[in-house]
């Protein structure tokens, strides 16, 4: 989000709509989106090259990263806690 918004404060803005849009429809169907890794699912950006890694715990939610599709593939492993 920094590096958008010290680049463009309206891409910084349509980025954060684009992530609120993402969890909205992920809150409304959370086994819409496929299996990916360690047990998460993932929701691709469409116009970022971004992805909501999440799962589902116990009634909700859990957003585990707003990862990057060009960073190395599960960079973020390390943040899912053993429930």
């Amino acid at each position: 989000m920094q590096w958008y918004r010290e680049r463009n404060a309206s891409a910084a803005g349509v980025f954060l709509t684009e992530i609120d849009r993402a969890i909205e429809k992920i809150a409304e169907a959370p086994e819409a989106w496929p299996p990916y890794i360690g047990g998460t699912r993932r929701f691709v950006l469409r116009h970022f090259p971004f992805s909501v890694v999440y799962r589902e715990v116990r009634a909700s939610i859990e957003v585990i990263a707003i990862a990057h599709a060009r960073r190395k593939p599960g960079y973020w492993k390390d943040r899912i806690a053993v429930l």
